[in-house]
């Protein structure tokens, strides 16, 4: 059975409210000013940024002329929408709204270059990540961080796992991050969670030269109920991006097409990682 997420729900009621008003030719300044609040507070609902209530989710849906039972529905999604769920403890915490996206996912795909993905980590390297990139936060927080990334690890294997699909640039193998015994360790890991039937891993070497991703990482999140269109998650140091139009998600999901075939195979990419503990 698929797995149920609140951020899910207010994702795709979002969408379904931002179809209405594009096909009632409303723009969002029109129904601020008709249901008298804040354009922003539109624009946040349609975007998934706030819960909508079922009230404003009646209201707009009334200004667009739906139908009573398609009315219904969607109302009943607000309400299944402000539901909380695990993840909300975390929001103030970066990756939050990604990893409520992670709960109900069929796979995941994505390509790193700086490091390995939280998803696959051992506590004292993402430890070390989040101290080199914040030095500034308090321990606690630096715990809350660590916390969540490592709970993000689930999916791996929970009943009906979600599948991952993840590329590795050599570059991150070869970066001591935590020490060599923290590497060491943390390689094996990469080794045995490799070795998963949901799992497949694969490492573009440096000899493999220029590649498709050369601009940087991404991850693509995909849904089981095609209600939920994917969306492709890139990070940068002052903001997250959710990119979902079709034409984002064709270019990404090419890209990552192409590297999957420029990358070492899951055999000789294990054997690459092994190697490279030998070294270590």
């Amino acid at each position: 059975m698929p797995r149920q997420s609140p951020t899910v729900w207010r994702r795709r009621l979002g969408n379904e409210l931002r179809k209405l008003r594009d096909g009632s030719g409303l723009t969002i300044d029109d129904v601020a000013t008709r249901l008298e609040c804040s354009s922003s507070k539109i624009s946040r609902i349609e975007t998934s940024q706030v819960r909508a209530t079922p009230r404003d989710v009646r209201d707009m849906l009334e200004l667009y002329k739906v139908s009573d039972a398609q009315r219904e529905e969607l109302i009943q999604l607000a309400r299944e929408a402000r539901q909380k769920d695990w993840v909300q403890d975390y929001n103030d915490v970066p990756f939050a709204p990604l990893v409520g996206l992670e709960t109900a996912a069929a796979s995941l795909r994505t390509y790193s270059v700086l490091n390995i993905p939280g998803h696959l980590q051992i506590k004292p390297y993402a430890e070390a990540i989040i101290r080199a990139i914040r030095p500034d936060i308090p321990e606690v927080e630096l715990d809350r961080r660590v916390e969540l990334r490592l709970s993000r690890q689930q999916f791996l294997t929970q009943e009906d796992p979600s599948s991952f699909s993840v590329v590795l640039d050599e570059a991150v193998l070869r970066r001591l991050v935590g020490g060599i015994e923290v590497m060491r360790r943390q390689l094996q890991r990469l080794i045995e969670l490799g070795a998963l039937d949901n799992v497949t891993m694969q490492v573009i070497p440096f000899d493999a030269g220029a590649h498709a991703a050369m601009d940087g990482e991404f991850t693509i999140v995909s849904f089981r109920d095609p209600a939920d269109p994917d969306v492709v998650f890139i990070e940068d140091t002052t903001e997250d991006h959710y990119l979902d139009d079709p034409d984002t998600l064709r270019r990404y999901t090419t890209i990552f097409d192409n590297l999957r075939a420029k990358a070492l195979d899951p055999t000789e990419s294990l054997e690459f990682l092994t190697e490279k503990v030998s070294e270590l």
